[in-house]
């Protein structure tokens, strides 16, 4: 049997807790201390893996699509819709627009 997990929204901020905000977030870089933290190098990031635990919110919607593309999706097996995600969201990614 699942156990449900009971989801909470955080308290708003306090006028206190606003102050101290702003007082962090008009400090300039220069003046924050990072000696707590152990700078990340390229050997870092190359065996850096996105959050596991991330699952994105799907949206069922119906996109029209060419015949052989799909053709070409499908015939790589079982999962084509799986794939179609993974191809948009590797163009996302890599849209340096923004």
């Amino acid at each position: 049997m699942k156990k449900s997990v009971k989801r909470t929204t955080p308290s708003p901020l306090t006028a206190k807790q606003r102050r101290e905000v702003a007082v962090l977030a008009s400090m300039p870089d220069d003046k924050i201390d990072y000696s707590d933290i152990p700078p990340l190098t390229d050997r870092f990031w190359k065996h850096a893996v996105r959050n596991p635990f991330y699952r994105p919110v799907k949206r069922q919607l119906t996109v029209r699509l060419d015949a052989d593309v799909v053709a070409w999706l499908r015939k790589q097996g079982k999962g084509y819709q799986t794939r179609i995600n993974a191809l948009l969201r590797a163009a996302m990614m890599n849209d340096v627009t923004g």
